[in-house]
């Protein structure tokens, strides 16, 4: 949440704004206006309209804001939105529902269930690398759980923001979904306030203020932060494949610029050299001899983001260590893809997460010695395997602990809706995506049903030592010492 040479249009959006907002959600919902089937699926249909009325807007603001080329555009953010949005919808019913479970002796006779209910008002703050799907996909688990809910977009992707305040103000109901658009002053009168959730999409320096702000009225929190995510490559693989899904999961996601894109490859020394060279072929193939003037690779965000980013290229620890692009172009914010070898592992480039085209490649002798490596960090968003062993893809999974584990590929976990998608340790609190969204949201009331019959003496004063001998008895099971007990042997 950093502010950034973009500065979005000046709001007079301070504590006193941010604690009436607050009331006026609390009011809706406590109205019980959120909670009904009905208009949960009218919010959702409606946001699903607006996504498809305004396709053209939304590729126009992520143009502006990251030059998008329209087909990832359309791909990683409209499809998966709308994605998102249908199946919510068809499994929303069954979510609703309440679960029914298994009661014990010590409550014969009765019944019980678990009832999902919505937490209340959400505050949803979101990232600028996806800007309308990272604004967006929380707030349709919000919805869908019942809740009010607050959305702030990232002030470094202005184009995204204003649209979004734009359109959810015109399609969506005006009294329990709200956008405040801003920066810094405005987020931090929003984390003021009391939530009864908070989820955060961004860096873990600011998921750490997020944190402690929430900490103040115990509200809970649901941080999707990042990490180093790496890239494991064996030489037992298709290895034009495997560039070429390299390449897509790193230079395609947003030039680099995205949570679980592939931050380093951790191969072989042998056959580090086969991979680079398959790599420079095939980034050939997809962006030309001059990448920078290729219309299919995404500019850095900003300014202060492209001196960032050439401040972990021109570390002196990594001086000679490109083997591949490092071309730049600081008044379009262009960087060629760009690969190092041997980078050294006290360099800033192995140290910080990178969020750009910048992908180093670190050597070892046996490619188990990559699981020591990832495990002595922090714990990663995901990280990826490419080989055909199977002993080895079942030490990769028993051995790495990460967000999300892909194999064979990269980032594509992410669109499956049965799975959960979220960080572990300092990658994130919590997880999102299908049903998971759905579970974010609510609260799971747990509901015991009895009737005036089967009320047991045992439990009431005076406590004789028969009573005793019979509640030890139903609480281990043990049928003919209940009998005993009751007959008063």
């Amino acid at each position: 949440m950093a502010s950034e040479d973009k500065k979005p249009k000046a709001a007079c959006f301070d504590g006193e704004a941010a604690r009436s907002l607050v009331k006026e959600l609390r009011g809706t919902f406590d109205a019980g206006k959120t909670k009904s089937y009905e208009w949960r699926v009218s919010q959702l249909k409606s946001l699903l309209k607006l996504t498809k009325d305004h396709e053209d807007d939304i590729i126009d603001a992520l143009r502006s804001d990251l030059s998008k080329p329209v087909l990832e555009a359309f791909v990683s953010e409209i499809a998966m939105l709308k994605s998102s949005c249908e199946f919510t919808l068809k499994q929303l019913k069954r979510w609703m529902v309440p679960e029914k479970v298994k009661t014990s002796i010590t409550t014969f006779p009765s019944s019980a269930e678990i009832v999902p209910e919505p937490l209340g008002i959400v505050l949803v703050i979101s990232a600028w690398n996806y800007p309308f799907l990272l604004s967006l996909d929380p707030v349709i688990g919000a919805i869908a759980a019942g809740n009010a809910v607050v959305l702030k977009p990232s002030e470094i992707a202005p184009a995204t923001s204003s649209l979004l305040a734009k359109l959810l103000g015109e399609y969506m109901d005006s009294s329990a979904v709200k956008v405040i658009e801003g920066a810094v002053p405005e987020t931090s009168a929003l984390l003021e306030q009391k939530w009864d959730k908070i989820f955060y999409t961004g860096n873990g320096k600011v998921g750490s203020i997020v944190l402690a702000a929430a900490a103040k009225h115990l509200t809970p929190v649901s941080l999707e932060l990042g990490g180093k995510c790496p890239v494991i490559v064996d030489s037992n693989i298709n290895l034009i494949t495997t560039a070429r899904r390299i390449i897509a999961g790193k230079w395609g996601m947003n030039n680099g610029q995205a949570c679980i894109s592939a931050d380093h490859i951790i191969t072989t020394k042998d056959f580090a050299p086969k991979l680079i060279d398959a790599l420079k072929v095939e980034l050939v193939k997809f962006y030309g001899n001059d990448p920078l003037a290729s219309e299919d690779l995404s500019r850095i965000v900003s300014s202060n983001h492209f001196a960032r980013v050439t401040k972990l290229l021109d570390d002196d620890k990594v001086s000679g260590k490109i083997v591949h692009g490092g071309q730049k172009d600081q008044s379009n914010l262009k960087i060629a893809p760009t690969i190092l070898l041997d980078v050294p592992e006290d360099s800033l480039i192995m140290n910080e997460e990178i969020f750009g085209p910048l992908l180093p490649i670190v050597t070892v002798d046996n490619l188990e010695d990559s699981f020591n490596i990832i495990n002595s960090g922090e714990k990663p968003l995901a990280a990826y395997l490419f080989t055909n062993n199977k002993k080895l893809k079942e030490a990769f999974v028993r051995n790495v602990s990460a967000g999300g584990l892909l194999i064979n590929d990269v980032a594509l976990h992410i669109t499956n809706p049965y799975l959960p998608f979220g960080g572990v340790g300092e990658s994130g609190i919590g997880s999102y995506h299908g049903r998971f969204s759905f579970d974010t949201f609510t609260h799971k009331k747990a509901v015991l049903y009895r009737s005036f019959t089967g009320d047991a003496s045992a439990r009431y004063p005076p406590y004789t030592l028969g009573k005793l001998r019979l509640l030890k008895a139903l609480l281990s099971g043990n049928i003919l010492g209940i009998i005993r007990a009751l007959l008063g042997w």
